[in-house]
């Protein structure tokens, strides 16, 4: 029976869904130093919660496929991987739909306050003290800017739709196919809009792409939600925008430093705050193990996987 290492943390559908087909074993720590003889032996498959470096793929010379449990696998170095000839996958469409509701929950919140008005009413002050303010912002007439319009941006986009609002992107190329406005740059696309939603990967075109000068741009009655990647941000420049009443207010379900979260952004009652929770249902999360299973089982069992990643895809060839 060939033996799979699980890697950080385990989903429990893990071990229900690989333990007819696999030895399991696992490796809390992520770290190639706590590699055992066993494991660098034994192991052909791994999964993974975004976290597999270069020298654990060193640790373990008979690893064939890294299955990464998310969309995002910037924490696994694909390229490396698929040099060594490892096969890795990640696990993408079974969220899009939840990351999306999330996305337009949060950004009700974050417009109507409703977080800050539901606290008001858990401690009392309705009734010792009247009614709520009234939130200085509406989704009503808003002009939304997407950046990044993939397979998740889609799905907030097919959302905001029903609420009227106008609906513009930017990516590094239009989608003809996609009635929404092209912007050819994010200065352009925060200018335009006054709502911005940020859904792009971790990659060093996107590090601290929004920053003051994004934020200035957006003006005053500007709203930022995040909930691609925390690096996207620049959360200092953020702060600073808030405190200077350049935006209107933010919501945020990723941070540069998780769990870590700025101090300075809690201080605001215009921002709402998520411990980046967008896919975190246990129906989508049971389906995402379980594709990290197919992923496995198929690939280990000498078919194809279900879904490799591009830069592993030659080794398909």
């Amino acid at each position: 029976m060939k033996t799979v290492l699980m890697v950080g943390r385990a989903h429990p559908r893990f071990r229900e869904r690989l333990a007819p087909h696999f030895r399991l074993l696992e490796l809390p720590s992520a770290r190639p130093e706590d590699v055992t003889p066993e494991m660098a032996e034994t192991v052909t498959g791994a999964t993974t919660f975004n976290d597999f470096k270069p020298p654990l793929f060193d640790a373990l010379p008979n690893l064939k496929i890294v299955a990464n449990f998310g969309v995002g696998y910037d924490g696994v170095d694909a390229a490396y991987a698929a040099g060594k000839g490892v096969m890795v996958s990640n696990t993408p469409e079974v969220l899009d739909e939840e990351v999306a509701d999330t996305t337009i929950g949060l950004l009700i919140n974050t417009i109507r306050l409703l977080p800050q008005a539901e606290n008001y009413l858990r401690a009392g002050r309705w009734v010792k003290e009247g009614a709520f303010r009234l939130s200085p912002l509406s989704l009503r007439g808003r002009h939304v800017g997407l950046y990044g319009l993939g397979r998740i941006g889609q799905q907030i986009a097919r959302r905001l739709e029903p609420f009227n609002v106008k609906i513009s992107y930017h990516t590094r190329s239009p989608k003809p196919d996609l009635s929404y406005d092209y912007l050819p740059t994010l200065e352009a696309l925060a200018e335009t809009v006054d709502t911005l939603i940020a859904i792009v990967p971790k990659t060093p075109d996107t590090h601290r792409t929004i920053n003051r000068s994004i934020l200035r741009a957006l003006g005053p009655n500007g709203v930022l939600i995040n909930v691609g990647r925390g690096w996207t941000v620049s959360e200092p420049d953020l702060v600073e925008a808030l405190r200077a009443k350049e935006i209107a207010g933010a919501g945020l379900d990723v941070f540069d430093d998780e769990p870590n979260v700025p101090a300075e952004l809690m201080e605001f009652d215009n921002v709402s705050l998520l411990p980046h929770v967008a896919s975190a249902s246990m129906i989508t999360r049971n389906a995402m193990a379980d594709l990290v299973a197919d992923n496995l089982i198929a690939f280990l069992g000498n078919q194809a996987p279900v879904t490799p990643v591009p830069e592993c895809r030659g080794l398909l060839d």
